[in-house]
């Protein structure tokens, strides 16, 4: 039976207590900012986002306006005004989706250029933003978002409103929303600047507990079975915290925040050395937000406590390579340095109501989550004969998936044996010494790849390099060139006012130049002659630095390391680029150097991506002294030498175009220069660890060069 016309009930979600709460938060006060929610999948991330819009209240609208203005204040500028004081209708409150692949015309609306040029009239079609206003925005896989559209997002969402602006011709209309994203850290991070939009976080992890996912089972196969009927049977829930939001709303504007509240908030950001004074205001309003849902008029320090935890962890980051979370024993020390004020002897206005009784759950017994308590502003833990009892162990808090384990790590510091004649030790894991920033690296030529920030591409956004005539919808009008196809055909068309007679056939499409996201593929020796320590420590910081680089650009790496007999897929190519850095911190060295196993199966790795993601550019960045005493698994003729089959996998990768650079790790007072070598055979440059830096005296990097081109390249470019 489908499912796409009742949601799952939000009190039938069993167990994420913190997201429960994040969003009920968010419910009583929308200007807490939204919530994001971090975790693994399956772990009812959509399920309780979906589930939220039914527990908001009803909002009041003005008839047939397409902008949901209110009727007691309805906005000045809406393209539908202006609008006449009137009675409102009232309409539940709405939940847009946002899809990752959508347009920005999808996005922020499209405005009709053909009509505003031959009319002059503001044709316009309202977008998502429109549809959201006064209700919840929700982007599932948030992290995945194009650039393009996580600037719309941006500045919305700072100033409350959205404009398109199309050769003059300029639309502005309301956009308040309740912003939620969902997102699986293992595909990638968020830019900062998204992410401190969020006001709140939340890292949610499946359950270990048996009986806790024995329930979520059980319910999810009866919601299968009988959408309405399960929600039938979860109504009364449902209304009962529809109600308490209801309230708590009521009760908000009458919630203190006394001086030693805020004095506790200010420490706690202060102590944890937050960036902004956002964090501040987050807090603040989520803990009165908190106040207000456990029906009090006060802000306690409990509930700065919580509120610190939900919307800190997020904005300590320092670089993309460091976990979200919040030391809680830290917390603690700085909130018992400030202690809450002594009650005043004056009545409160508003006292706390009565503890109302847990409802109870429906009649298969089930636990109800959505009922809270009146203590510290939380949802409370699940109840019933099937929940876990007090004795079972709290749901652990989800780690990011992003730390994976590296195959066969050593755990001794201590060498290992060889395990061929001649090849050096096996040794420990070292760690990456401090990373720094990069030179560009780039592909050459022009792609049309995902958006990004490394190579230049044929873009929506960007500077304007020419015009053609429009493939479908019109999204960009090259104004001058559209006039220049319509005049000569004025007076044949019966001109005879001041307004330019347009036909479609005369509109053109402005071509826009920018930059795209490539594939960085790293290929890592790890083999026994990079095995000293410091010199293996600068390696994996210049890998490190080069991953952060990627981050930033918003590239798709993938990491490739060789040693002993054989070369290993680390990290299959992927937008998480913590999963990469956490691969290479754990990865060990010794044995010898297959070198050019590690080429062969960057060519395989490359091939199996360019069928997956053909506009997609791939960098090849070898790290290596540039030495192979191994043919390992590449095979060959038995007469060819380690070097011989190397410099053959190298010149197969240049004859398919493959971008390349070496970053030469050769070091001490006699270099061999084979990392020069291997570089000619893969047709780009080589560059040293010290000539990566993007403050040397080297000159900049800005393009990798490939030598030779082959005829089969061009076409799959031209393809892409």
């Amino acid at each position: 039976m489908s499912t796409s016309t009742t949601h799952f009930p939000f009190t039938a979600v069993v167990g994420q207590d913190d997201l429960r709460l994040a969003l009920l938060l968010n419910a009583v006060s929308p200007a807490v900012g939204g919530v994001l929610v971090r975790g693994e999948k399956g772990t009812a991330k959509s399920t309780a986002v979906r589930a939220l819009s039914a527990l908001l209240p009803q909002v009041d609208v003005v008839p047939g306006c397409r902008f949901s203005c209110a009727p007691s204040a309805p906005d000045p500028s809406c393209p539908d005004g202006p609008h006449e004081a009137g009675p409102g209708s009232a309409r539940p409150a709405r939940m847009v989706e946002l899809p990752v692949g959508a347009s920005e015309d999808r996005l922020i609306g499209a405005l009709d250029i053909e009509r505003a040029l031959a009319e002059g009239v503001k044709a316009f079609e309202p977008g998502l933003l429109a549809d959201a206003h006064r209700g919840i925005l929700y982007v599932d896989e948030v992290n995945l978002l194009h650039d393009h559209l996580v600037d719309v997002l941006l500045d919305a969402a700072a100033m409350g409103a959205s404009y398109v602006e199309r050769e003059g011709v300029s639309v502005r209309h309301a956009a308040r929303f309740l912003l939620v994203g969902t997102m699986n850290p293992e595909e990638g991070e968020l830019r900062p600047q998204l992410l401190d939009r969020f006001g709140l976080t939340v890292q949610v992890a499946a359950s270990r507990e048996p009986a806790q996912r024995v329930e979520v089972v059980r319910r999810r196969l009866a919601y299968e079975d009988d959408p309405a009927g399960f929600a039938t049977r979860w109504a009364g829930d449902e209304a009962d915290v529809r109600a308490r939001v209801v309230a708590a709303r009521a009760l908000l504007p009458k919630v203190r925040l006394r001086d030693a509240s805020l004095l506790q908030i200010a420490a706690t950001c202060a102590g944890f050395e937050v960036d902004g004074m956002r964090a501040d205001i987050v807090m603040a309003r989520t803990a009165t937000a908190l106040a207000a849902w456990a029906g009090r008029s006060d802000v306690r320090k409990e509930d700065v406590r919580q509120a610190a935890l939900l919307a800190l962890p997020h904005r300590r980051r320092r670089n993309p390579f460091d976990a979200p979370g919040l030391d809680e024993d830290k917390l603690d020390e700085i909130l018992d340095r400030f202690p809450d004020e002594e009650p005043d002897d004056e009545p409160d206005p508003n006292p706390d109501p009565e503890p109302e009784p847990e409802p109870e759950g429906p009649d298969d017994g089930g636990p109800e989550d959505g009922g809270p308590d009146g203590g510290g502003g939380g949802v409370p833990p699940q109840s019933g004969p099937d929940a876990p009892g007090p004795e079972a162990p709290e749901t652990p808090e989800a780690q990011d998936d992003t730390s994976l384990p590296a195959p066969d790590a050593p755990e001794s510091p201590e060498p290992q044996p060889a395990s061929q004649e001649g090849a050096a030790p096996e040794q420990a894991a070292v760690r990456a010494a401090e990373p720094f920033r990069t030179k560009m690296l780039s592909v050459p030529g022009l792609g049309e790849g995902a958006s990004g920030r490394r190579s230049r591409a044929r873009t929506a956004h960007g500077r304007t390099t020419g015009a053609q005539r429009p493939r479908g919808h019109l999204t960009k009008l090259h104004l001058a060139a559209t006039i220049q196809a319509a005049a000569p055909h004025q007076k044949a068309r019966g001109r005879s006012g001041r307004g330019l007679v347009v036909r479609k056939d005369d509109l053109r499409q402005a071509s826009r130049e920018g930059r795209e996201g490539n594939l960085v593929l790293f290929v890592v020796d790890a083999s026994g002659s990079m095995a000293a320590r410091q010199r293996m420590g600068a390696v994996k910081g210049a890998v490190l630095s080069l991953l952060l680089d990627a981050y930033q650009r918003r590239d798709k790496v993938g990491l490739i390391t060789f040693r002993g007999a054989a070369a290993e897929l680390a990290l299959p190519p992927t937008s998480s680029v913590d999963a990469a850095a956490a691969r290479l911190e754990q990865l060990p060295t010794g044995g010898r150097t297959p070198l050019a196993a590690g080429l062969l199966k960057a060519h395989e790795v490359l091939r199996i991506e360019r069928l997956r993601d053909p506009s997609r550019r791939p960098l090849l960045v070898v790290v290596t002294d540039g030495r192979a005493t191994s043919a390992g698994s590449a095979g060959g003729r038995q007469d060819s030498t380690p070097r011989e089959l190397s410099a053959r996998s190298a010149r197969l990768l240049q004859a398919e175009g493959v971008a390349s650079v070496v970053v030469d790790c050769e070091s001490g007072p006699v270099r061999l220069g084979l990392a020069g070598v291997l570089a000619a055979d893969l047709g780009g440059p080589a560059v040293t660890l010290d000539g990566l830096r993007a403050d040397s005296l080297a000159g900049l990097v800005k393009n990798v060069r490939t030598a030779v081109t082959s005829p089969s390249h061009h076409t799959t470019r031209r393809a892409a």
